[in-house]
């Protein structure tokens, strides 16, 4: 499905227009936001960044009577209040990790395997519906989530390694790295490791540098082949980074720090 907002994801962005574009969209069909930016006196030179606490707060959607596709909110306890975002469009966000993902990735000699202890509890986890849209991309029919607790297949693998293709393994770090320790298993050369963060174990909390060394070890992969993924409920890009920690972002994302107490002030 083709949506106005789809230029978003040419690579050849021009991100000023493209804000300048969708500032004004929102203006005009997101009253929170609308609100925010008056409160604070106007939009100034710099865009105002609704804050993130705003999803937790209020109701922020800009499509009026068009009905949300899906909905994404944050993990948390019962008693907790959870960020939810609301999605007009489910082929906008599909797109958008397709095109963020091939940017940096050659997907069509990868298969996905997810391993998710924990985010599989939120069946509205923004990042589950990401895997399940990068196994559903995959033609080899071989991507698919890993039940939690259990080795990964040789028989996979060895199909995997057959047709000459790569792993991508996506997963919690502290899942991948009580999956490593537990069910060593040597992927086919050129596979990625992708973890999402979440450092500690129901053990003990681990550097960075001993989760990698523990997924290179349990993986028999090197250490500049596992990268980590940060995304949020509240947006609908990610960013990805390489063994050396630098964050890359698709063209529709750029990354801007503010000023707590002032959203207007770039600091």
């Amino acid at each position: 499905m083709q949506t106005q907002f789809d230029y978003i994801f040419d690579a050849n962005l021009d991100f000023d227009s493209a804000c300048e574009t969708i500032f004004h969209w929102q203006m005009e069909h997101n009253s929170v936001y609308r609100r925010f930016v008056d409160n604070l006196g106007g939009s100034g030179a710099w865009r105002p960044m609704l804050p993130v606490e705003a999803f937790r707060d209020a109701r922020i959607y800009a499509a009026g009577a068009h009905e949300p596709e899906l909905f994404f909110q944050s993990s948390g306890t019962s008693t907790s209040i959870r960020s939810r975002h609301e999605v007009a469009f489910s082929s906008v966000y599909r797109k958008s990790i397709l095109a963020g993902m091939k940017l940096f990735y050659p997907l069509e000699n990868m298969v996905v395997l997810g391993y998710t202890p924990g985010y599989n509890e939120n069946p509205n986890s923004s990042l589950i519906w990401m895997i399940n849209a990068l196994i559903a991309n995959d033609s080899s029919g071989l991507s698919r989530f890993l039940k939690v607790g259990e080795p990964i297949s040789q028989k996979i693998i060895d199909e995997i390694s057959s047709r000459d293709l790569r792993v991508l393994l996506f997963g919690a770090a502290f899942g991948l790295a009580d999956l490593a320790e537990d069910n060593p298993i040597s992927l086919p050369e050129g596979s990625i490791i992708m973890e999402t963060g979440g450092m500690k174990t129901y053990r003990r909390e681990i550097s960075r540098d001993e989760l990698h060394f523990i997924l290179s070890e349990g993986f028999g992969v090197q250490v500049d082949d596992i990268h980590s993924e940060y995304g949020m409920t509240e947006l609908l890009a990610q960013a990805s980074a390489t063994a050396d920690g630098g964050f890359k972002s698709p063209p529709g994302v750029r990354v801007s720090v503010r000023n707590a107490l002032n959203p207007l002030e770039e600091m």
